[in-house]
């Protein structure tokens, strides 16, 4: 029952959120999706490792697909993502820890920055 309502919040906090906070939970998503894949592989559970980056790669392949090229920082968010992207593949192929680290830094990076644009345009960062 616990369960269900833990669902149950979870779906209503998704569609209510705002876009900037609905990217907000794209970047927490890619992030708790990596570190289940680096538990994962430390418990030489592949499949679930797999399943996880394949999670991360779809988040980071969403965010590319809603860039908006009019403005010009879209092209360098392009590029971060791309490279985020490579080594997620990359990753999930070699099972590299390592790798994952590299691509939590990033993310972690672009999520931190896109709180400070919400905290700095006055959207509600919890």
């Amino acid at each position: 029952m616990q369960q269900n309502a833990a669902q149950v919040y979870k779906g209503s906090k998704i569609n209510t959120a705002s876009p900037a906070e609905l990217t907000l939970l794209l970047y927490e998503g890619a992030i708790k999706f990596c570190n289940i894949a680096i538990l994962a592989i430390e418990n030489n559970d592949i499949m679930k490792a797999n399943l996880n980056l394949i999670k991360a790669e779809k988040i980071i392949v969403e965010f590319r697909m809603t860039l908006d090229f009019t403005y010009p920082v879209a092209n360098e968010f392009d590029v971060v993502y791309d490279y985020i992207y490579r080594r997620l593949v990359e990753a999930n192929i070699k099972k590299d820890i390592g790798i994952i680290e590299d691509t939590l830094v990033h993310i972690r990076t672009m999520r931190d920055t896109w709180k400070e644009v919400m905290r700095m345009n006055k959207i509600y960062v919890s």
